[in-house]
Formats: structure tokens, sequence, C-alpha cells
């Protein structure tokens, strides 16, 4: 192994939501195995500044600020046939940086986090290519198909046909495709033929998550009871499941507790979720600057997802911090632990309301409950343990 190039679709700085707490980890792991090179975009100022505090633990760093118009990216997509996943993270600037990286010879391996960054992978690279899908896109588009007008459904149909050839080439021509779960896994290979695909889990940092930690705590006067949703509230499966959860499950809790609160709690809440905040007993933060304030201060922790793809890193903060969590089956899915000793499952917003009335009438079975989630993923999710087989699998896959 010679170094090592990343490229991934968020800058991994700063960890502070899913995709980057996963690639933040990765992107670690690797740099003990040889120098790597970072290609990735920034969602804003803040986010290069953190990048470029990085710079000098990487062999070189381009990042990128992503502020192509949505509307550019899908007449881009028409016009090349691609899927908009692609032509949204297109840059001549990146590919011209990749392939100048890729002629000086130095490059044996290429990691890419996230399908949209594999346009950058020329078919003829003959070094070592590890791709980490994380979840199966193209599936989550399918459900979207199902919903909305007729443009929209015509929209999401052409986009998960157009984004499954993509990730069914990508994965023929990678030496080992990667998902968060095994069961993304063996959607994946089912949908695609490929053989080559492989689960790399997720972890949780159970030292920071975790009540006994050092942080702010919520102001002696919050809202009590009181059940949280954290999350990136521009994100469509976030809106759906807060807006279905307090428009139809807080009325009925509500009947068995009235002064029961629902805290939103997450950057760039969109106006339909804003909006919620008019209901009663409804709460919408925004961003918050330590989640774990908010964790801390909870009853119950809800992911009511409808739609949910992989290994939901907000149940497991949760479970970390040694709170009570509710979660729909979709939510669940992906994390191994046991319905009723872990956690609990729902099966739809009726079962949602009933068991977090339940849980705010026993003080005795939240404790409980929260005891053996904590438990639970420091004993299966901790990161090194997540990513113990990564080294092995870059090092050891066959060649093409």
């Amino acid at each position: 192994m010679r170094e090592i190039l990343f490229l991934a679709h968020r800058v991994p700085w700063p960890p502070d939501r899913g995709d980057k707490i996963r690639s933040f980890h990765i992107l670690k792991k690797l740099q003990t195995m040889a120098p790597v090179h970072v290609g990735a975009f920034a969602d804003d100022a803040r986010d290069i500044e953190c990048a470029e505090a990085e710079q000098a633990g990487l062999a070189s760093l381009h990042v990128e600020l992503r502020d192509k118009p949505s509307w550019f990216s899908g007449v881009e997509a028409l016009a090349s046939g691609k899927p908009v996943s692609l032509t949204a993270f297109g840059s001549k600037a990146m590919q011209d940086w990749v392939d100048e990286r890729l002629a000086s010879g130095s490059i044996s391996h290429i990691f890419v986090f996230s399908g949209q960054m594999a346009q950058y992978v020329s078919a003829d690279f003959d070094g070592r290519f590890i791709m980490d899908f994380v979840d199966v896109d193209s599936a989550k588009f399918e459900s979207y198909a199902s919903e909305g007008n007729a443009l929209m459904r015509w929209v999401y149909v052409r986009e998960a046909k157009k984004l499954s050839d993509f990730e069914s080439e990508i994965a023929k021509r990678a030496d080992a495709s990667l998902f968060v779960s095994e069961a993304e896994a063996a959607l994946f290979r089912e949908r695609s033929g490929v053989a080559n695909v492989a689960a790399l889990g997720n972890g949780i940092d159970t030292v920071f998550y975790d009540p006994a930690a050092k942080f702010k705590k919520l102001h002696p006067v919050f809202p009590d009871p009181l059940i949280v949703f954290t999350g990136q509230m521009d994100y469509r499966p976030n809106i759906e499941a807060v807006s279905d959860f307090a428009r139809n499950a807080m009325p009925a809790i509500r009947q068995a507790h009235p002064e029961t609160t629902f805290a939103i709690v997450g950057r760039n809440p969109t106006p339909a979720v804003v909006e919620l905040s008019a209901l009663p007993g409804v709460q919408v933060t925004g961003a918050v600057d330590d989640v774990r304030t908010w964790l801390a201060g909870a009853d119950v922790v809800v992911a009511p997802l409808r739609i949910a793809r992989g290994i939901q890193n907000k149940v497991l903060e949760a479970m970390a911090m040694a709170k009570p969590v509710l979660a729909s089956a979709a939510a669940a899915e992906g994390i191994e632990a046991v319905d009723g000793e872990h956690l609990l499952v729902a099966k739809n917003v009726e079962e949602e309301a009933a068991k977090v009335s339940a849980l705010l009438s026993d003080t005795d079975e939240r404790l409980r409950l929260g005891a053996e989630a904590r438990a639970h993923v420091i004993a299966h999710y901790g990161w090194d343990a997540q990513l113990a087989s990564l080294e092995t699998l870059i090092k050891g896959v066959a060649a093409k």
C-alpha cells in the first residue's frame, strides 16, 4: 500500500451528523494505514474552515463549496441522462484534482464514501477500489415514488432507475462494496446480482454519549414530561417522521399526559417543520450547541421514521445516553437490538402513541430500558469493533 485517495460527498469535519460521523471514523482508521489524500464537498464556510484545520494530517486536501442550484442539477441530469444525485455533485475542478492525484502514480487505493463520488473514479484505475455506498439510495427514491403528484412521481421513478443502474455498474467495478448493515447489503445483492458486498456497521462514541459526561444540562425549568426527536430537519424522512408524530401521535399522548412536550431538535428546520410549533405541546429548537443536552433531558426519545435506510445514528446516540427509545420498524431494522429489551418498536402511529404513553406512566420501565440500551451499545457498537474488519478488507481483497 502506497497512498490512499479518500473521496466523500461531505467533508468529515466536524463529525456532527450521521454521514459525517461515519466518514470521520473511517478516515481516521485509513490514516493509520497510509498517507491519505482527501477530496470532498462542503455545505458551508464552517465546513471549509473545519476541513482546513485538519490539512496538516493529510497528504493533500481538496475541498469545494457545493453551491450548484437544484434546478441546474436537474437540467444537467436530463441533458446527460444521468441521475440528479450525480449531477448535483458533478464538478470539473474535483475531477481535475482526482486525475492529478492518480497521474502522480502514488495512489494504490481509493476509498469512496457515498455513491455520488464514484463518478470521479476512472474505469481504468488498476489499484484497489473500495466503495462505501452506506445505504441503497436507489431504494429510497423508489419509496418516494409512491407519493406526490404525477410529475414528482415521474422524477423519483427516473432517479431510482438511473441510480440503481449506476450503483450496479460501480459495484461491478469495485473490489468491494460496503453497506451500513447486513440488511442493506442483502438488499443490494438481490437488486444488483453483485456478490462482493459486505456490511460495515456504524459505531457510537460511548464516552462522549454518556449521561455521566460533562455537558450543559437543560435549564432546571424544562418541559416535563419531554419527548425528543433529533436529526437534520431539512431531510425528507425526518420531516415526514416528525410531522406524522406531532399531528397524529401527540394528541393521543397528551390526552393521557396533558403537559407532555415533543421537542424537534436539529438544524435547518424547513417551514413545514417550523409550522409544527403551532401545535399544542410541540417545540422546534433548530440547531443546538450540544444534542446531549436535549437527550439527557428527555423522558423518551422517538425515531418514528417512515422511510429509513441502514443504521440510524440518532437511535444509537439516544441508547448510549441511557434513554428509552421508541422506534418505528424502519428505524430499528438496521440495529441489532431486541424489541422490549433494548428499545421499543412500533408498527404504526397508534402503537407509537400507546407505547410512549405507557413509558411516560412507568418510571421504572424507562430506567430499565435505558440502562439495557446503554449496556447493549457499549458491548456491540464501539467504533473499534465496528471497523475491525476494515484494514483486512482493504488489504485483503483480491485484485481485479
